[in-house]
């Protein structure tokens, strides 16, 4: 199994960096405020049309010509429509499945968020605040959720898969990445009660998904769990029998290299990502292993808050996106790219973030690399490489 698949992120679980317009007139950072700061009706109006434009069958006809085969779409918690102020979003899901078994694609539905969010990420809905795992409630329902997609898609053509749940945290990335620092919480006391997930928990939390989702969905269709940024601590877990179709998800950014360590230069990130083919290799003894996140390349010292900051994209003189030529721009891609897809085909494949950004993101000034998280543009201006169907 090799799956060539791209993720058809900030469509129905939003990123402010992706789409800041939906975001306007409001102090909000994420998901989970920004009806708290909104009217309802402009809501509303807003989450609707951004839904209905942003994906539309149009772009899953392009996927297919590229060579791909499958979308990762991540789905928020409140997909089924149930947890006011937010809204449901199973329409456009049956819509997306029934656009890719007409051009002959599959789809990996991603639970992206949980209520309380499992890494205060601002991808997982709530920036700052990570207290899913701690109200078991909310945990019940995490898996409600995931039986009810079973239930709803398990039957379908389309479905390659559901993924149990995007990112979880551990202490070490919790610590990494200094999440409430990056991600200042707004309300202070769901900050406080904040900590990262246990590796215990996680795990009793995939086994127990695993049984829901089974129950509804034949075993040719894949249940996928996130390594929760540690690869390699799973070699000894769901070995039993009964566990049939199980992948393991690893996201890798070229900026999880830097927090290791890994030097800012072409020749640094190849051999980080050789390393971690051989990562990739000796877990694929284990379970078929996916890529479900990268990009050609990202930086942590790439963004609004870093002028002067030196990367592999810019020069001395700073973050102006012309300091490198676009042949040389051209060059950097295409090396990263090649040992990147090398990398995931030591697995089973690998989904790209993201399938679009909108211009006005891309063009955001002092933002360089910003330009390679859109797959579109990193094929049309030759940065990736594809099979065009």
């Amino acid at each position: 199994m090799q799956v060539k698949g791209v993720n058809l992120g900030n469509w129905l679980v939003l990123e402010k960096w992706m789409s800041p317009g939906l975001f306007e007139g409001t102090t909000a950072e994420d998901e989970h405020n920004l009806p708290l700061q909104l009217p309802k009706e402009v809501y509303e109006a807003r989450i609707k049309m951004h839904r209905s434009e942003y994906i539309t069958e149009r772009d899953f006809t392009r996927i297919k010509s590229l060579g791909l085969d499958t979308v990762r779409i991540p789905v928020p918690y409140f997909i089924f429509g149930d947890r006011e102020p937010f809204i449901g979003c199973i329409g456009e899901l049956d819509n997306a499945f029934n656009w890719a078994e007409r051009y002959g694609l599959q789809i990996l539905i991603d639970l992206h968020t949980a209520p309380g969010s499992q890494n205060g990420f601002d991808n997982g809905g709530e920036s700052g605040v990570c207290i899913w795992s701690q109200q078991p409630d909310e945990v019940e329902f995490e898996l409600s959720v995931l039986e009810r997609l079973a239930e709803r898609y398990g039957q379908r053509k389309g479905l390659w898969g559901i993924e149990i749940i995007n990112e979880p945290v551990l202490e070490d990335m919790w610590e990494g990445m200094h999440v409430q620092e990056r991600y200042p919480a707004v309300d202070a006391e769901r900050g406080a009660r904040s900590k990262p997930n246990t590796i215990e928990f996680i795990r009793q939390f995939y086994l127990d998904a695993y049984d829901r989702i089974r129950k509804h969905m034949p075993e040719d269709k894949y249940v996928v769990f996130h390594d929760a940024f540690r690869l390699k601590a799973w070699k000894n877990f769901m070995r039993e029998d009964k566990y049939r179709g199980v992948v393991l998800d690893t996201h890798q950014y070229l900026m999880m290299a830097e927090l290791y360590g890994c030097e800012q230069t072409v020749e640094s990130y190849v051999g980080y990502v050789k390393n971690l083919q051989k990562d990739i290799g000796e877990m694929k003894e284990y379970f078929p292993v996916i890529c479900g996140e990268w990009c050609l390349f990202n930086s942590l010292a790439v963004g609004q808050d870093t002028k002067g900051g030196q990367t592999v994209l810019n020069g001395v003189e700073g973050l102006d996106q012309e300091v490198v030529s676009d042949e040389r721009k051209k060059e950097i891609y295409n090396a990263v790219a090649k040992a990147q897809l090398e990398a995931w085909k030591a697995g089973n494949g690998y989904f790209y973030w993201s399938w679009k950004l909108l211009t006005d993101t891309v063009n955001t000034p002092g933002w360089v690399g910003w330009d390679s998280w859109d797959l579109g543009r990193c094929v049309d201006f030759g940065w990736f490489p594809v099979e065009e169907a």
